[in-house]
């Protein structure tokens, strides 16, 4: 596991250049070494670089966007997709549980860009990407039949806005990082990638 700390003062190292450093380190890394890098200025204005953070101090600085391409290929490309497709089930289940259609495309498209044969890393999986336990309490026998999948997943969405009296920011945060997070911080958890999720939800929804 490739891991290392940059620090100094920030007036005299700029980011331009920190940022020229990351670049040029990723080059001469193995693939399996690519990482987030995380960014945390102390007291006395040293700032301290990591892409192996230890304390909670240390924020996203950079992404590893060669990391995320990576896994967008390997997560929602495994086969050619037509939205379209699955429209009438849109349709039937937000009809049928009362949730937006608009609600409904926004979150297949990112959770799993319409494939209904995406798996993540995590093991969820599915047009609307369902953990197995999540699939299990929603009695979902199989997360790629797209039918079930997505009936699920209205049907989990719905119980979500209900609980946050229909709030969608915070209905989108629990489907994304938990119920108990969201109920834990009182709001969106502080993850970027909750927030970031919530925020391109939102967005597609506009568009639908």
């Amino acid at each position: 596991m490739f891991s290392w700390i940059c620090t100094t003062y920030f007036a005299g190292f700029p980011v331009l250049v920190i940022f020229l450093l990351t670049l040029f380190t990723g080059l001469f890394v193995p693939e399996s070494a690519w990482a987030d890098i995380y960014r945390y200025e102390d007291p006395d204005g040293v700032v301290h670089f990591t892409d192996s953070p230890t304390d909670k101090k240390f924020k996203i600085f950079l992404k590893d966007l060669r990391k995320d391409r990576q896994l967008r290929t390997r997560f929602r490309t495994a086969t050619n997709v037509n939205p379209q497709e699955f429209e009438h089930l849109i349709k039937a289940s937000s009809a049928k549980y009362g949730v937006s259609p608009a609600l409904v495309r926004a979150v297949i498209q990112a959770e799993s860009g319409y494939n209904p044969n995406a798996v993540s890393r995590a093991g969820a999986s599915g047009l609307m990407q369902l953990m197995p336990g999540t699939a299990k309490s929603l009695n979902v026998s199989n997360s790629f039949d797209p039918k079930q999948n997505v009936d699920g997943g209205v049907r989990y969405l719905k119980f979500l806005l209900d609980t946050f009296k229909g709030d969608v920011s915070l209905a989108l945060a629990a489907y994304n990082a938990g119920l108990s997070k969201v109920a834990r911080y009182g709001g969106i958890p502080p993850y970027q990638e909750t927030q970031t999720y919530v925020n391109r939800v939102l967005a597609n929804m506009q568009a639908n």
